[in-house]
């Protein structure tokens, strides 16, 4: 690579962020505070930029595990240190973030994509065996984790005891394990675009790929540090709001999944909707199936109470968000409707958040 190549933003800001991050400004007053969030949203686009690169580099469906693990791994650090830090006080901030996650993604990254997707070409079509394979994981899990801790008696209220967490986590593994196993080996073909459905792209070289993914891994590293920096800021500003404190679990995943979130959205407007539904779902599975374990891993070492199970709000909300996208990937193809019921979904989700 050229020199002047290095001069380009998506190198630039994730630097230029790492050096502000550890100058101590952040946090001090609102004018730094606000630098620092343009920072990371400079960061968050280096990211998709860089992980764009490696997932042309390495193909599908390897470009986008490859950028889910990334996601998963940081949300399970940012999560985990509030964890540590906030002892009794975050006891729902795990649920809070990872429920969060899943129902951004379900309704506002797949909703996104399948609308702009719908706008630009009316139709969008895909394998309807991927998003099949990833929904039948998806959705055992988040019974397993987030619905059926309120109903089982050996504890009172919506956890589980360490025998059930462990057993738990030892069950999430081994669904994502197999379906790597089934992504990458046995049923590959599930998952790849059909020729001719996707534009031309350069395949980088080597080097190209190696700096890529080097920079991709500071880029998410720095916008979790500056994320939980702002955490703050943010908590500050939801109290003012007269909010609930679970909207900064919707806030914190948020912020988490944009990196993804755009990445999705850019495979939807050159005609990759199977891409995007890679991203979105893949991210989907990794988040709550890696996550959870964990956390019930920090939970049992540190014997911090972990609230899993959803009221009957979000349970309802979450049996809709499933049972929509179901319904509106079960047909191989896309349209603006799908699209728009999805993000009414995200609406109402976060609207009985801040109004519950």
């Amino acid at each position: 690579m050229k020199l002047r190549e290095f001069l380009h933003y998506t190198y630039i800001f994730p630097i230029v962020a790492v050096i502000y991050y550890f100058s101590g400004l952040m946090g001090t007053t609102v004018v730094f505070d606000v630098i620092a969030g343009v920072l990371l949203t400079g960061s968050v686009l280096s990211a998709v930029h860089h992980a764009e690169i490696v997932a042309h580099k390495v193909g599908e469906p390897y470009g986008t595990i490859i950028l889910a693990l990334c996601i998963t791994i940081i949300e399970v650090a940012l999560i985990v240190s509030l964890m540590v830090a906030g002892g009794e006080q975050a006891i729902t901030l795990a649920r809070d973030t990872v429920f969060a996650a899943v129902m951004i993604i379900l309704n506002g990254i797949i909703g996104i994509c399948i609308l702009v997707g719908g706008v630009k070409y009316f139709e969008q079509y895909f394998a309807r065996t991927s998003p099949t394979t990833y929904l039948v994981s998806i959705v055992s899990i988040l019974v397993i984790t987030l619905v059926l801790p309120n109903f089982t008696s050996s504890v009172n209220g919506p956890f589980y005891n360490n025998a059930q967490l462990i057993f738990v986590s030892i069950a999430c593994l081994v669904i994502y394990g197999v379906f790597l196993m089934v992504q990458t080996v046995r049923h590959r073909s599930y998952f790849v675009p059909a020729e001719g459905n996707a534009e031309e792209h350069f395949i980088p070289n080597k080097i190209q790929a190696l700096i890529s993914f080097f920079f991709l891994v500071i880029c998410l590293v720095i916008v979790v540090f500056m994320a939980k920096g702002l955490s703050g800021t943010i908590e500050d500003m939801v109290q003012s709001m007269g909010a609930p404190k679970s909207l900064v679990g919707v806030i914190i995943a948020a912020v988490i999944l944009l990196p993804e979130g755009l990445a999705a959205i850019r495979a939807a407007r050159n005609n990759q909707i199977q891409s995007s539904l890679n991203l979105a779902l893949g991210s989907a599975l990794a988040s709550i199936g890696l996550s959870i374990p964990a956390i019930s891993i920090v939970s049992i070492i540190y014997d911090i109470p972990l609230v899993l199970g959803l009221d009957k709000k979000d349970i309802i909300l979450l049996s809709l968000s499933v049972f929509i996208v179901m319904l509106s990937l079960s047909r191989g193809k896309t349209n603006v409707l799908y699209g728009t019921v999805l993000l009414v979904n995200l609406a109402a989700y976060i609207f009985t958040v801040i109004v519950p």
